[in-house]
């Protein structure tokens, strides 16, 4: 894959190129001569002998020279004999802005896949169709047909949205960020969103990746790509479509409450990207985490010309999950000798609103040299006495050698605009209210966390892989997807989950039977691959007490069910030793990008009621499994409230990573439910009351 001819080309072939400034061809040549590339630029028309002033080829056959990149803008119905031309002429790198393959009808999405044929039989490093084009103004690269290149800088782009490529370029011009790459990927027909992650790892010009995505192609590769990647740069992705349904409903819980969102959002936290919900915020990240250095910690001082805006601050910095820093005495002491009796000395540092550039100085000064503080914003509203310009510049002057973060907050509009000017071109980031300036110190301080993190380690448990093997070969050769309980049960004990005493029962005498040699109270439920939903037909009874409500249960629960269903397949009914403790679910759905995702939550019927769960991928770790738990808002009941007793935390836990290690053994399971699962108290384990296993029809 040659990236490096696509970015970096040292001629360029414009393939579609034209004197009608109406037509894609005419812009895509003149961005490439306004922005004064220095390589040979081939404009390819076999109708003119010049355009814009440049020699024009009828073909690239006809072209002298080699061809490092070649842009194409033809009707789609002649891109691919110019593909074969690429390869015939061995052009390593091609972008086709031309748009109607794949995101069209019946004959685009077949010139479609002979385009992805073509790619890679010729070995191609090939971006598009569909889409905008590619800008590196490092190298006065402007490849595209929207907005010019703009100054260079240390951000990276890379959009599915060609047209929302030009609204942030523009937004990025307006606030001098500067941009390494700029890349429209349109309809991803060979490069995706993972081959630009990793190629922009090692480039040099790139310190920050980001995006702006509507879905991503293989999930799986993605995670594990972008895991390395943003260890060493960070990863900000603007992802559409949080309010579309990920699936179709789900027979399951777990499947009912899982949207592909969810997984998304469990993605992305798992692999250390970052996920902005807007263009706003994700320049506010962007241009942080490009330009100013990571905070060591989460302790944030505040440096501000009034006391309202400086409350403003420490509450969302706070609210944000935040420490307002205590400063310490010796730096108290540091900027009472600088700062007017009147000042205040603690966080937030209130230089008074008759402060000028001078003061703002020496108090950043001390800041940035004490080590009780991790990073610092500066607040200025303008005042009479305020000088905005100089203000702006003992920021600048500061933030040079500082070895921490520091973010700017110039409240207002016109009358701060000449030291907004200042700030922006000197690279530090400006927001115009606290809220933003406090979200990307918090996405820094928690992107650092996820450098630090240690590697992942999924545990590995002894299990017997050979009853689930059986009992799936079973289902699948009488085409059957749905697993029972009492199988579902069987491969959850292969994987040494605990479950109470149990037996499958055809008759009253071996009902009682059990019943009198394991004790009571019992539950008996029926046992039918043809009923999923057991209660709705009086399929459950618990609680039952000796032999008589036994015998009396069993009787009555196959009169109800003949009645109810009557060509249901009945295998009898599963009778186990009721367990007792506090009611949880796990459960696990499988995502089509991302694999198998977990869920832990509140139990019994109430799951769908309260809808207090949370979700996780495997394979899971104990932390993870942990981190799981915690997240509930019912957490606090499963550790003890009130004198009451808390749960076996550890036994959920054990459970979770028991499931992950299952559904990671088995890629044909689909769905899990473990509802409920009961938690008895701490040292006491937990049980597996009611199991459901859904596994895919064809083998994976």
């Amino acid at each position: 894959m040659s990236f490096d001819t696509m970015l970096r080309p040292r001629s360029i072939a414009v393939i579609g190129a034209s004197e009608n400034t109406a037509k894609v061809g005419y812009s895509v040549l003149a961005n490439l001569l306004a922005e004064g590339f220095a390589g040979d630029i081939y404009p390819i028309n076999p109708t003119k002998d010049t355009i814009q002033g440049q020699k024009c080829y009828p073909s690239l056959e006809d072209v002298p020279g080699v061809i490092d990149l070649a842009v194409i803008m033809i009707g789609r119905d002649h891109v691919l004999q110019v593909l074969r031309d690429c390869i015939k002429k061995r052009v390593p790198s091609v972008i086709t802005i031309t748009a109607g393959f794949g995101e069209s009808d019946e004959e685009g999405k077949r010139l479609h896949n002979e385009l992805v044929h073509l790619v890679r039989e010729g070995k191609i490093t090939h971006m598009g169709p569909n889409c905008l084009g590619l800008i590196n103004p490092w190298e006065k690269l402007n490849a595209a047909f929207g907005l010019p290149a703009g100054e260079p800088g240390h951000i990276a782009l890379f959009s599915q949205s060609g047209a929302l490529i030009t609204a942030i370029q523009d937004w990025g011009a307006s606030n001098r960020l500067g941009f390494s790459m700029v890349a429209s990927i349109g309809n991803k027909a060979t490069l995706d969103e993972v081959d630009f992650i990793e190629y922009l790892k090692d480039e040099p010009n790139t310190r920050v990746i980001a995006a702006y995505l509507e879905d991503i192609s293989h999930g799986q590769q993605f995670m594990k790509e972008a895991e390395r990647v943003s260890k060493e740069k960070p990863i900000v992705i603007l992802k559409a479509g949080r309010t579309k349904a990920g699936a179709k409903a789900a027979s399951s819980h777990t499947g009912s409450l899982a949207g592909a969102d969810m997984a998304y959002d469990c993605a992305f936290e798992r692999t250390g990207i970052i996920r902005v919900d807007s263009i706003e915020h994700l320049f506010d990240v962007a241009a942080a985490l490009a330009y100013q250095p990571l905070p060591k910690g989460d302790r944030v001082v505040v440096v501000t010309n009034a006391g309202g805006p400086g409350i403003m601050m420490a509450d969302v910095l706070e609210m944000a999950g935040l420490t307002v820093a205590e400063l310490n005495e010796e730096t108290k002491e540091k900027l009472a000798a600088v700062l007017p009796g009147a000042a205040s000395i603690h966080d937030p540092v209130d230089v008074l609103g008759d402060a000028r550039g001078d003061r703002y100085r020496d108090a950043l000064r001390i800041l940035v040299d004490s080590d009780d503080n991790d990073g610092i914003i500066v607040i200025l509203t303008p005042q009479k006495m305020t000088d905005v310009e100089g203000t702006a510049q003992a920021v600048v002057d500061v933030a040079k050698d500082a070895k921490k973060p520091i973010l700017a907050c110039f409240m207002g509009a016109q009358a701060v605009e000449p030291g907004v000017k200042i700030l922006q071109e000197n690279k530090i980031p400006q927001y115009p209210i606290p809220e933003r300036a406090s979200r990307a110190m918090l996405e820094m301080v928690l992107y650092n966390r996820y450098r630090s993190r240690p590697p992942r380690v999924a545990p590995r448990y002894p299990v017997n892989r050979n009853p689930v093997l059986k009992i799936i070969k079973s289902y699948r050769s009488r085409e059957m997807v749905e697993i029972g309980e009492y199988d579902a049960k069987t491969i959850l004990r292969a994987y040494d989950f605990d479950l109470p005493p149990a037996t499958l029962a055809n008759s009253i005498d071996e009902a009682v039977r059990f019943g009198n040699q394991v004790g009571y109270p019992l539950a008996m439920k029926i046992s039918s691959p043809d009923i999923l939903h057991k209660s709705d037909v009086g399929g459950v009874k618990v609680g039952l007490e000796d032999a008589g409500e036994v015998e009396d249960a069993f009787e009555l629960m196959m009169l109800r069910i003949k009645r109810k269903k009557p060509g249901a397949e009945i295998r009898g009914v599963l009778l186990e030793k009721m367990a007792a403790g506090k009611e949880v679910i796990i459960g696990m759905k499988k995502d089509p990008q991302f694999g198998p995702m977990l869920m832990f939550g509140q139990g019994g019927i109430f799951v769908e009621v309260l809808k207090d769960v949370t979700f996780n991928l495997t394979p899971l770790t104990r932390e993870e499994g942990m981190e799981m738990i915690k997240r509930t808002r019912s957490y606090k009941l499963l550790t003890g409230v009130r004198g009451q007793a808390g749960v076996d935390i550890d036994a959920i836990v054990d459970n979770l990573v028991r499931v992950s290690q299952l559904v990671v053994d088995f890629p044909e399971i689909e769905e899990i439910d473990i509802n409920p699962l009961m938690v008895g108290r701490e040292g006491d384990g937990a049980f597996v009351v009611d199991a459901r296993i859904i596994i895919s029809k064809e083998a994976k």
